[in-house]
């Protein structure tokens, strides 16, 4: 099982390692490069795919977690442990996504709903037929019973304006505009 490290390459020796506070930067990143390609030859995973991994099961627990009915404090840790922004942005296209499905279920009870509705309009009962003709009425897009509410701007004057808004207050507060009279005597 763990033959690939029995026959590690010779660079393994002690002789051939350097302190890092007398290699150059040269040398550190040449040897860098060598470990990253002796691991890659030994077929270890790359840091990217298992930062990724990582990043998706973050990000899929604290989906769980704001989709189901936990607690608050259970939802802002999972939140936290969200530490890139790779991580955030899978987060943000699974509650897209899980929007977009929530907004076509409820497209499809809704069209359930107006459907049975529909059916309930032959119903040999008159009063089940009465109200199933009344909430039929009552759907958006038929708006037979909607309120219509018509709204007219007028453009006043400051003066208008305020001169109105003296009058609503002087109804409403009972104000009186009082007067000075000067005795004469």
């Amino acid at each position: 099982m763990f033959d690939h490290l029995v026959h590690a390459p010779a660079a393994t020796l002690a002789a051939d390692f350097k302190d890092l506070a007398y290699a150059e930067p040269s040398e550190l990143f040449s040897a860098q490069a060598a470990t990253s390609a002796w691991l890659q030859d030994l077929g270890a995973t790359p840091d990217d795919l298992i930062c990724s991994e990582l990043e998706t099961a973050s990000a899929r627990k604290a989906f769980g977690s704001l989709t189901t009915n936990t607690s608050d404090e259970v939802q802002k840790n999972n939140l936290l442990v969200l530490k890139t922004p790779a991580a955030v942005q899978h987060l943000t296209g699974m509650l897209t996504a899980y929007d977009w499905e929530f907004v076509q279920q409820a497209k499809e009870l809704r069209g359930y709903t107006v459907a049975k509705i529909l059916e309930e309009t032959n119903s040999p009962n008159a009063s089940i037929r009465l109200k199933a003709l009344a909430l039929l009425g009552k759907v958006t897009e038929i708006g037979l019973f909607t309120e219509k509410i018509e709204v007219k701007k007028t453009e006043l004057t400051d003066s208008d304006l305020e001169h109105r808004i003296k009058e609503k207050l002087n109804r409403f507060m009972g104000v009186v505009d009082i007067e000075e009279v000067v005795d004469a005597t």
